[in-house]
């Protein structure tokens, strides 16, 4: 289901998280679940993943992430706030050590010259505070931004874990 490199990927983030024996949680918009997929086709990931959210709608951030509707209205649901407020609130509501977030525009529409289609922000929460990241993937097909922000994400994820 998914390329080689992107399991073996899941698979160090898994194992890292058991070594550490850390739990982690997943809040995600544009790549609709696909980080927490990867992570659940790694036998033994019941031990470090919480749970996955796939918040696509606002109203789905603002319910289940604590996303304050002021801040999306502010910023825009794809904004560096917005990125950091779901990861906070992943990681308060799951009760995990570290949760990642992901929301961006995946095209093939939808973009402004302000954010264009590719245009993906990236939340890490752990007990030190937020950490942002935001990546410019160009105007690839949609899949392929998908794609690219789950490999980021779990790089996040290594990242968070080391």
């Amino acid at each position: 289901m998914f390329a080689p490199d992107l399991i073996t990927l899941a698979e160090t983030v898994v194992a890292r998280a058991q070594a550490r024996r850390w739990m982690l949680a997943t809040a995600e918009s544009c790549t609709g679940g696909l980080v927490a997929a990867l992570i659940t086709s790694v036998a033994g990931s019941s031990a470090v993943l919480e749970q996955g959210a796939v918040t696509y709608s606002n109203a789905a951030k603002t319910r289940m992430l604590d996303v304050p509707v002021a801040l999306i209205e502010a910023y825009g649901a794809v904004s560096q706030p917005v990125a950091e407020a779901m990861a906070a609130g992943a990681r308060a509501r799951a009760g995990v050590d570290l949760a990642v977030s992901i929301t961006g525009i995946a095209g093939p529409g939808g973009g402004s010259t302000e954010k264009p289609v590719g245009l993906v922000h990236f939340g890490l929460a752990t007990a030190d505070g937020v950490r942002h990241l935001e990546r410019r993937f160009g105007e690839e097909d949609r899949q392929a931004i998908r794609l690219a922000a789950t490999e980021q994400a779990l790089q996040l994820l290594l990242e968070g874990l080391a």
